[in-house]
């Protein structure tokens, strides 16, 4: 993907994303890392960006070691995209795209007392093979550095049992997840999202997946889980 079509595709997906209510007003973000016959750095959209408003010759254009080189201003969160570009490279499920939203269905499960280590259980199947396990990283204020860190080294504890992931869940803010493009990236989230208003739906009362059903979809579909 040349620089000028990552522009393009983060631009329609942050509109196709924005029109449907997966993000609203000026939160969420979306980023690119770039190959290096395209100069090697990232693409993010601006800080306080509508995500449905998108001017592809003003998203931020950075270096490899983060520095902004030209756009607006970039988004607060490009360290923690970072982390999660650096932290995915050598797993099952490396990112060249990242998207962070607040989407309403995620954070909501993470509001209410008793939650556990992940967001979700294995409900569905195309849970189970298009998202995977969500880890629920513990609160941090938006753009605390510490939470680039949580991010990463739960990345790495993953991948040590042999379980890359694609996303994570950032308590009381919203979903980060990653993929090779950002169309991918995209489906993704929806999945995700979908999963977690199916959950709530249900309130939380439906049993998950038989053990011998994730297998399964591990083996048919080489579903991470």
């Amino acid at each position: 993907m040349t620089e000028n079509q990552a522009r393009e595709e983060i631009c329609r997906v942050g509109l196709s994303l924005f029109a449907r209510g997966y993000v609203h007003a000026t939160a969420g973000n979306i980023s690119v890392q770039l190959d290096a016959s395209q100069g090697g750095g990232f693409l993010i959209t601006p800080t306080d960006a509508c995500l449905g408003f998108l001017d592809p010759t003003r998203l931020a254009r950075l270096d490899a070691q983060g520095q902004q080189i030209s756009g607006d201003k970039a988004s607060k969160t490009i360290a923690l995209h970072r982390h999660i570009y650096e932290a995915s490279a050598g797993t099952g499920a490396p990112a060249r795209c990242v998207i962070h939203t607040h989407s309403t269905h995620c954070v909501a499960l993470t509001l209410g007392a008793g939650q556990g280590d992940e967001l979700l259980p294995a409900l569905t199947p195309y849970f189970v093979m298009k998202v995977g396990h969500v880890p629920i990283i513990s609160y941090r204020k938006p753009g605390d550095p510490q939470a680039a860190q949580d991010v990463a080294a739960t990345i790495a504890r993953y991948q040590s049992r042999g379980t890359p992931i694609r996303a994570v869940m950032l308590e009381r803010l919203g979903p980060n997840v990653w993929h090779d493009t950002p169309a991918a990236a995209m489906a993704t989230l929806e999945e995700l999202e979908e999963t977690a208003k199916l959950w709530l739906l249900s309130q939380r009362q439906v049993a998950a997946l038989p053990a011998e059903c994730v297998e399964e979809l591990r083996q048919s579909f080489s579903a991470y889980w």
